[in-house]
């Protein structure tokens, strides 16, 4: 059993909140530039660090902010690392963006540049030898690094001061809504100094949901610390030395965080008709699932929710490619940052996949089982890799399998998107009876989406898969998870074959 979604919601959490940290005690200066380090905890354990540089020259200031944190899943080790950088002017118009992360095998750079004649912004996407371009509009109001600091310098740290700024996250390509709010202020331990801090809280407005970050900063409005909780535990970025930052990790196990055990052994849940599950949140958490064609989701009447899966039947006759009107499914045929299904790879691959069927079902049933086979390398030790990534690499856990079958799908023109959520397991890293986080793919044909398993082969989809959410495959659609992951539990299971 293979699976990998937790270091893209955990990059995702550093993404985002890398635009509000843009400063903290400087730990080297020279003319016209300036670096900063944080070193970065997961419950307490040293995973990681980020640098952020400051340089200024011709009339151009250029924040740079770089991410590296290692962790371990079922004692395999992973390192991520993702670069961001803004150019602006002094004043915090933006110029340009670059940002690059290793996830997976080859790596992603999105590089976008402002056009001379109009506000519009020029941007070049490339995955190893796949390069996608596109004009996209600057978001009114969009703020980057120098211009989100100029903004929290003129608001101040006077307690009960709130306002709102729209802050460009260049791997998303688009602006989040970020509400901020100043608290008091108190001593906060540095690794071990105690420095008089304000609370600041930053609440980021995502379609996938709202992540509220706990920032504190000295009497500079210089950030000193960071916490995001995430999965039931807490990321925090502190300001420390280079020497520090540097030095040393112990590498976090994230095992526990994404298992839910389950109230009862599930026999023979591979056959069952349908499954209902109980979810109870704990206090204080809203939970949210989605609901789709293989599953149906009813409230319990107070926090918790009742999620009832049962597979669909695949529908016979559809045709491809799909001609419909289905804005959704529309949607889903475009490629992605992580699905690029205009690649001639891509294309080549899903047309091999496909052969000579012309049943949509058929086709989508066709490429599953090669999507299982293609992949050689089972491997947990790639964080996120793209569709081309994989065709090229041929090794991943769930989260590949799915992205390459939801590319090769659209390739062919069927309309495909992500799932992710929990699959059950008899047994998996030694523990028994345990859902563990999972990706799997949902395609449309008939009308319906009907669910493809990449990893376990043609009708590998079963009701013991408990869908949480579904995207394109770009990693920010899945961020809400991190706000739920951890924070609820499985209570009670029926069965009915």
């Amino acid at each position: 059993m293979r699976r990998c979604w937790i270091p893209t919601l955990l990059t995702g959490m550093l993404w985002i909140n890398s635009s509000f940290a843009v400063s903290v005690q400087a730990a080297e200066k020279k003319p016209g530039k300036e670096t900063y380090y944080f070193a970065a905890f997961m419950d307490g354990k040293k995973m990681g660090y980020v640098t952020h540089t400051r340089t200024e020259e011709n009339s151009r200031v250029i924040n740079s902010e770089h991410v590296i944190f290692t962790i371990k899943r079922a004692d395999v080790a992973m390192t991520i690392s993702v670069k961001e950088t803004y150019i602006e002017t002094p004043q915090g118009k933006p110029l340009g963006f670059e940002s690059m992360q290793y996830l997976g095998a080859l790596g992603m750079t999105v590089k976008g540049i402002k056009n001379t004649t109009d506000p519009n912004f020029t941007v070049t996407i490339t995955t190893g030898q796949n390069t996608q371009k596109r004009i996209i509009e600057w978001p009114e109001g969009a703020l980057m690094a120098e211009g989100a600091e100029r903004i929290s310098r003129q608001k101040g740290l006077e307690p009960g001061t709130q306002y709102n700024v729209k802050m460009f996250v260049p791997m998303m390509l688009q602006a989040v809504d970020m509400e901020i709010k100043i608290g008091e202020k108190k001593n906060i331990d540095l690794l071990g100094r105690l420095i008089p801090c304000t609370e600041v809280i930053g609440t980021m407005k995502l379609p996938s949901g709202q992540i509220v970050s706990t920032n504190y900063v000295d009497e500079e409005n210089q950030p000193q610390k960071m916490i995001i909780p995430v999965m039931g535990m807490n990321f925090e970025m502190v300001a420390c030395t280079r020497e520090f930052a540097l030095s040393e990790n112990d590498v976090p196990e994230f095992l526990e965080q994404l298992i839910l055990h389950s109230p009862k052994p599930l026999k023979n849940y591979k056959t069952a008709k349908q499954i209902k599950y109980h979810l109870e949140p704990q206090p204080g958490v809203k939970l949210t699932v989605v609901q789709d064609d293989n599953q149906k989701v009813t409230s319990d009447g107070e926090k918790g929710l009742y999620v009832t899966v049962k597979p669909l039947e695949d529908p016979k006759g559809g045709k491809f490619p799909y001609r419909g009107k289905n804005k959704t499914a529309r949607e889903a045929l475009k490629p992605t940052r992580f699905l690029q299904n205009d690649s001639e790879k891509i294309v080549k691959l899903a047309k091999k996949a496909v052969g000579e069927t012309q049943d949509a079902a058929q086709a989508a049933r066709n490429i599953e089982g090669f999507v299982r086979e293609y992949v050689k390398e089972k491997s947990l030790s790639v964080g996120y890799a793209s569709a081309v990534e994989v065709a090229a690499s041929r090794e991943g856990d769930c989260s590949e399998h799915a992205v390459l079958t939801a590319a090769l799908c659209q390739a062919v023109g069927i309309p495909a998107r992500l799932a992710l959520g929990y699959i059950y397991i008899d047994e998996w890293a030694g523990k028994e009876n345990v859902f563990v986080g999972h990706a799997w793919t949902q395609a449309y044909v008939g009308g319906k989406w009907i669910a493809l398993d990449g990893t376990r082969g043609p009708n590998g989809y079963t009701a013991g898969h408990l869908t949480l959410a579904v995207g394109n495959g770009n990693p920010e659609d899945f961020f809400g998870l991190a706000m739920i992951q951890g924070q609820f539990k499985i209570t009670e299971i029926e069965m009915y074959h």
